[in-house]
């Protein structure tokens, strides 16, 4: 008998929508509650309507469920945060504490958190980015996502609540529209390029930022969650990696097959932010601790962005 029940707060957003399949594939439709402000409507499973911020309504859930694992991917990302620092940060902190404590109360099995490549800020390596370096960050996400880790190193050592946790690159996926942050470009870009519009890309061409194909996001959280307990021995947020590229290495793939697509740049504030941010990030640590390796090259993620938002078009 299947004794897991997983919540997952946040299952509306970018990789939440994703996971949320993922995990009903592997553990049941009905062992894994779906969460957020709002049911989408084509949503297919269990979903209970929550406002992470509210303590009571999300304790109420758990309890009720008999949940054992959470994930938390409830937040304000990167370039949206920076419009309103102030909630950024009460909604990103207060949000997590509700699942720490909920997960205190009551004994929850594990918990996931992620975060991001955003607390790395001016004083984190440019080149190759280790695990172990000063995080300074430049954003209030990146504020709130640092913070978080020692929030959940805190909860472990003191608590024993098992939390477990990712610093995610850049994400790349077709199956939801971007969510704010700054390496969006490197989705928006294809739906431009499917749809023979020309690209705006917000960074500068020569702009190299760690990213992560969807695929490898979903592989290695599950994979980071199904380790034993005794092989993940860091308790803040472990380094992930994909693969780096620029803008226009990305416009180069994508010409290759759409020889058309025309690309311009026009930095905004984004641009600041990305320069705080290591280029190449280094996670031996999750290779060695727990048997982490990516599959995508940058040839394989646009080749399958290009695909799959082709079909998208020709369905819709």
């Amino acid at each position: 008998m299947n004794t897991t029940k997983i919540l997952v707060v946040g299952a509306n957003g970018q990789l939440g929508s994703v996971l949320t399949q993922a995990l009903q594939t592997k553990y049941g439709i009905e062992q894994v509650i779906a969460s957020d402000l709002y049911q989408k409507p084509d949503f297919n499973g269990n979903f209970e309507i929550l406002d992470g911020t509210n303590f009571n309504q999300l304790h109420e859930i758990v309890v009720r469920h008999g949940i054992t694992q959470i994930y938390h991917l409830a937040a304000i990302l990167s370039a949206n945060g920076e419009k309103d620092p102030l909630r950024t940060w009460d909604i990103n902190m207060k949000a997590l504490l509700n699942v720490l404590e909920v997960g205190r109360i009551e004994s929850i099995d594990k918990i996931f958190y992620p975060s991001s490549i955003a607390v790395f800020g001016n004083s984190a390596p440019k080149g190759i980015c280790p695990q172990e370096t000063f995080l300074d960050p430049s954003t209030v996400y990146g504020i709130s996502k640092a913070t978080g880790e020692n929030w959940a190193n805190y909860y472990f050592n003191r608590y024993g609540l098992d939390v477990r946790s990712l610093r995610y690159p850049g994400v790349i996926g077709y199956q939801s529209l971007p969510g704010g942050g700054t390496t969006d470009y490197a989705i928006d870009i294809f739906h431009k390029a499917v749809c023979d519009e020309p690209y705006t890309c917000f960074l500068a061409k020569d702009t190299r930022l760690p990213m992560i194909f969807m695929d490898d996001a979903i592989k290695a959280t599950l994979q980071l969650m199904e380790a034993p307990k005794e092989s993940i021995r860091t308790r803040t947020s472990y380094n992930l990696a994909g693969l780096s590229f620029t803008p226009e290495e990305i416009a180069a793939e994508i010409k290759k097959i759409i020889p058309n697509f025309a690309i311009s740049y026009e930095p905004d504030f984004r641009q600041q932010i990305a320069e705080s941010w290591p280029q190449v990030i280094d996670d031996k640590e999750a290779k060695a601790e727990w048997g982490w390796q990516s599959n995508y090259t940058l040839k394989d993620i646009t080749e399958t962005m290009i695909l799959k938002l082709q079909e998208q078009l020709t369905f819709a």
